[in-house]
């Protein structure tokens, strides 16, 4: 493939996935998250919005590229949750489709969001859609161990508090860019 505008930002956004998504406890090189995100088929070829998946097969497919992305970790040692695979997916998408001037396209809408400790504190502390008790379980558990179960319930209740807003307005809350 020749050098093109797809491989340009596929590459920028697996390197900026992968440095936010590497964790102690699963640290890998943006070589390896670059690998693993095109292991659960996330490709220069997957450019524009159309190509993903619809409202009522994200989570599914989610799910898919998440033990896609824990299988082909295995391979190269790396013993990764469901909460860090989701945060290197997630972060690729944002910064592949949201911030890629998608952002209002309905399947880029329903992305889900990165989460992390500083989301899921944020949350807690505002009491976001009331659900404080939840978002503070969530935030003891640690995002970056995160079962699939627990992972899901986060977005059940991000997707529960955004009402008919994008997901990734949720991230108003998050405070890491401070």
């Amino acid at each position: 493939m020749n050098y093109c505008i797809n491989q340009h930002t596929h590459l920028y956004a697996a390197w900026a996935a992968s440095r936010g998504a590497s964790v102690m406890g699963c640290r890998f090189r943006v070589e390896q998250g670059r690998e693993l995100l095109e292991a659960c088929g996330l490709t220069p070829s997957v450019s524009r919005p159309k190509q993903l998946p619809n409202l009522k097969s994200i989570d599914e497919s989610h799910k898919t590229w998440r033990r896609q992305m824990i299988k082909a970790a295995r391979q190269h040692n790396l013993k990764m949750t469901h909460g860090v695979a989701a945060k290197l997916i997630n972060l690729y998408l944002k910064c592949r489709f949201v911030c890629g001037g998608y952002h209002d396209h309905p399947r880029v809408r329903n992305l889900h969001p990165p989460i992390d400790s500083v989301m899921l504190k944020a949350l807690a502390k505002a009491n976001v859609g009331g659900f404080e008790t939840d978002w503070k379980k969530l935030q003891d558990q640690k995002w970056s161990k995160l079962n699939s179960t627990q992972y899901e319930k986060a977005i059940q209740l991000i997707r529960h508090c955004m009402d008919d807003e994008p997901l990734w307005k949720i991230e108003e809350y998050w405070q890491g860019n401070q």
